[in-house]
């Protein structure tokens, strides 16, 4: 065998370690990617499905939907509410989720309570304030929600979303310079 005559690479010879860095960093900018797409789902799945989404900030439907709950409110037919069924309705600029104690079809009016109250709300909830039923609750997540929806919210999901971007990019130009 001459000089310019090389046997192919051996396994050995070739640079270990080389592909685990830029795997790791694909692992993990993904990961980031998805884990800002599983916080961000609750804010846009439900409007997809025809839902609205509301953070409960009273304590007024304790214990059953404590504070910081994320009500998921579907629209209803007023006529068509039950006594018992939560729902929520609009009360000047606030939205207000309290259960229907008595449904007035002909005056097109409910009369509600939170479930930590001692007595019915004061006025009655006309029908045309009605935003619809809560159908799920989940403690804690519209309080994550909240945050997450704030100035300082939507800037650490972008930076961290940038963060497994770059994760991914980097993974690829690693690549680029090992072949």
């Amino acid at each position: 065998m001459n000089d310019n005559e090389r046997l192919p690479e051996q396994p050995s010879e070739r640079k270990k370690g080389g592909g685990v860095i830029p795997a790791l960093c694909n692992v993990m900018g993904t990961g980031i990617l998805l884990l800002v797409i599983a916080l961000l789902s609750p804010l846009f799945l439900p409007h997809i499905l025809d839902y609205e989404t509301y953070n409960v900030v009273s304590g007024s439907m304790e214990p059953e939907m404590p504070v910081g709950s994320l009500a998921l409110v579907k629209p209803a037919v007023p006529s068509d509410v039950k006594v018992g069924d939560v729902i929520a309705f609009q009360s000047g600029s606030s939205v207000i989720t309290h259960r229907v104690m008595e449904n007035h079809v002909v005056e097109g009016e409910f009369i509600t309570k939170g479930d930590a109250n001692e007595d019915v709300d004061l006025a009655a909830i006309p029908y045309t304030a009605l935003i619809g039923q809560v159908v799920w609750h989940v403690p804690m997540v519209g309080g994550i929600m909240a945050l997450l929806t704030g100035t300082v919210g939507k800037i650490y999901l972008l930076a961290f979303a940038l963060c497994g971007v770059m994760l991914n990019m980097l993974a690829g130009r690693l690549r680029a310079r090992e072949a």
